[in-house]
């Protein structure tokens, strides 16, 4: 009798649902997320952040153990290309969550004007983006000027005067009341410029808030400084059309926006500012762009 041979090719073994992922892979993840965290840092100008980006794009597998490393920091991932790098936001329960105590201790912010300093920032997102087909365009440029974002929120203000009084509302907000109603007083009555011997701006004047406000966005890596003219010009970057993407749902940017007085403008200030007023102090970290 023969026996019979089974020629036929040994099964080969299933493939493991996850590869095993090695202490090298895992510092390539942290050091991809590492670089994310260099706002200022450009793909192009850094092999290393480059294929790193690469193989984010290429391999599934890095890719869900980058998002993870940066998921357990507390960064929510907006984007991973190699225009923006990756563009990470940090959670509120975040270390690197950039909170208005921090904001105002970096720029030497008073108490009082907090709530200022946070309308310049949504003054700016605003100007930078005054359209929804801008947030959706990744090849769009944002251009804005500080003497523009001062305009533009007077303009704001005055427009907000006059839906309050069409409203017979009280035209005084209350201290504690959140919102751009309860701003756009605040805003009006302060100084443009102040007054200096030297004709420097005053910290605490609306272009010094809008000053500090953008340079703090340029540290960030979300503007880039183009001039000095109309109190210095800025151009935004992929970053920082990704942040107001996510920002985008907020109420208080939503507001601004409806409001119908954002011009799409260079930067330039297109707007006449109001007459300077006396000083009033508003609540500290009421209706904010950063986390409590």
């Amino acid at each position: 009798m023969t026996e019979h041979v089974d020629r036929s090719e040994p099964e080969a073994p299933a493939p493991s649902a996850h590869a095993a992922v090695t202490p090298a892979d895992a510092a390539d993840a942290a050091r991809l997320v590492a670089f994310g965290l260099q706002p200022k840092l450009q793909p192009a100008r850094d092999q290393e952040y480059a294929e790193l980006l690469r193989r984010h794009r290429e391999d599934p597998a890095f890719a869900r153990l980058a998002d993870a490393v940066a998921a357990g920091l507390g960064l929510i991932v907006l984007e991973v290309s190699p225009r923006a790098g990756m563009a990470v936001t940090a959670a509120e329960d975040s270390v690197f969550a950039v909170r208005m105590g921090d904001y105002a201790r970096r720029t030497s912010a008073d108490g009082g004007d907090r709530f200022l300093h946070g309308l310049a920032h949504l003054a700016v997102a605003a100007m930078a983006f005054p359209r929804p087909e801008d947030l959706a365009d990744d090849g769009y440029i944002g251009r804005v000027s500080v003497n523009g974002v001062d305009a533009f929120v007077r303009q704001a203000c005055r427009r907000l005067e006059e839906r309050a009084e069409e409203q017979g509302e009280n035209t005084d907000p209350a201290s504690d009341a959140p919102g751009l109603e309860a701003a756009w007083r605040i805003w009006a009555r302060r100084s443009a410029t102040g007054a200096t011997k030297d004709a420097r701006r005053l910290a605490g004047s609306t272009t010094g808030i809008v000053g500090k406000a953008v340079a703090f966005l340029t540290d960030s890596g979300f503007l880039q400084r183009t001039g000095d003219d109309h109190g210095g010009t800025y151009r935004t970057t992929a970053r920082y059309q990704l942040q107001v993407r996510d920002l985008a749902g907020s109420a208080a940017l939503a507001e601004l926006l409806e409001l119908g007085v954002v011009p799409v403008t260079d930067g330039s200030p297109t707007l006449l500012p109001a007459e300077d007023t006396d000083d009033l102090d508003l609540v500290a970290d009421a209706g904010l762009p950063f986390h409590s």
